[in-house]
């Protein structure tokens, strides 16, 4: 018979699956949209037409009509896709997952393209000067100021794109606020601060995170965290967290984007060349009308490693179970917050074996449960060998 206590993994509800199956196939939907675009653009040479535009636009001044030509295709990419991206919205709120507003979700769409077009300009923009100034090893340098980047934004995010979405506070609760900094201090990890997230705003989803690098490193509690769960429970969740920095998976993970990259944008370079040189599609290397093509090479690329990327991702968040069982004096507790967070946030528990394979970069929360209750298993009897 199987176990049926609370502290076991729950069954999943047939709303639940039903809504992870249309949310799967809207990421689908948004992803072949996205491939299709690229491949329009290229086939029909209307890429090009975005070019000539873009030219006339800005006075035939290069700089800034590469800028033109990121926000048009920004511009019709949102076009084209705005119809799921709404579908996405009243699906949260079909299933009672959100409290967003449509003007508020609209706002933060805008905030969302806008932030896109400067950071993808800036980095767009780094390209094509890269390959102007060096056109045999422009990816090199490109793939260096890429991984430069990534980290900077890794440090700032907490600091300047997390509150232009949602509001920040010190966490009030000085019990929890203790406990938690204690527990980061065992782990190592030095915490600036402890934030109330006020996720409620938005959605009714709970979460929590250990954001930011180095002096930008914080604790965010969302409200609808502090709200439903105990202490115990926070901290397992917390811990969790911590287990990703006690076995260095930011390190580690740099390291992996590191090699990654740097062979995704030396492919990108050959198949640029090829384009240019060999089928002449193109009028020069620095002709930002073959940005289409650079992203389509990036899109596949990141689409045949995710198996491999979310199988990494997977071990890693096993280890960080690992690390928050040994952490807390007890795994109720955890047990107890992954079956509250699976309910809360409408997550599958059991997900096929394909779809765990190729979609989650967390092992199913039934497999995490088990985890926990076989270590309880296990330390009880080890106490009782003692």
């Amino acid at each position: 018979m199987p176990d049926s206590s609370p502290s076991s993994a729950k069954p999943d509800s047939p709303e639940t699956r039903h809504y992870n199956r249309i949310h799967r196939r809207l990421e689908l939907a948004d992803f072949l949209i996205g491939l299709a675009f690229l491949v329009v653009l290229l086939a029909t040479g209307w890429t090009s037409d975005l070019r000539d535009w873009s030219y006339r636009g800005a006075g035939q001044h290069y700089t800034l009509a590469v800028f033109f030509y990121v926000g048009l295709l920004l511009a019709i990419s949102k076009v084209i896709g705005f119809g799921l991206d709404y579908y996405g919205f009243r699906l949260e709120h079909r299933y009672n997952l959100s409290n967003q507003r449509t003007r508020s979700w609209v706002w933060d769409q805008t905030k969302t393209w806008l932030i896109t077009l400067v950071i993808g300009t800036v980095l767009v923009e780094l390209i094509y000067w890269t390959i102007r100034i060096s056109p045999q090893h422009w990816w090199m340098i490109a793939w260096a100021v890429f991984i430069v980047l990534s980290v900077f934004f890794a440090q700032i995010a907490p600091v300047v794109l997390f509150p232009l979405f949602y509001k920040f506070r010190p966490l009030e609760n000085e019990s929890l606020r203790t406990r938690l900094l204690r527990l980061s201090d065992r782990a190592g990890t030095h915490v600036r601060e402890v934030y109330e997230w006020e996720l409620s705003e938005k959605s009714k989803k709970a979460n929590a995170a250990l954001a930011g690098l180095g002096a930008t490193r914080r604790i965010i509690l969302a409200d609808t965290l502090l709200e439903n769960y105990s202490e115990e429970e926070i901290e397992s969740v917390l811990a969790h967290e911590l287990g990703h920095h006690v076995h260095n998976h930011i390190v580690k993970g740099i390291v992996v984007e590191v090699v990654i990259s740097f062979f995704g944008f030396w492919i990108t370079a050959e198949i640029l060349h090829y384009a240019v040189d060999v089928r002449g599609m193109f009028e020069s290397l620095h002709d930002f009308a073959n940005l289409p093509l650079l992203v389509l090479t990036s899109t596949v690329m990141s689409f045949l490693l995710m198996p491999l990327m979310n199988a990494y991702s997977r071990s890693k968040e096993r280890e960080a179970d690992r690390y928050a069982l040994k952490s807390i004096p007890d795994v109720t507790p955890f047990i107890s917050s992954m079956n509250k967070l699976a309910d809360q946030n409408m997550a599958e528990r059991e997900p096929s074996r394909f779809v765990e394979w190729f979609f989650h970069s967390h092992p199913a929360i039934s497999k995490r449960i088990a985890a926990a209750e076989d270590w309880r298993k296990s330390a009880t009897r080890a106490a009782d060998q003692r």
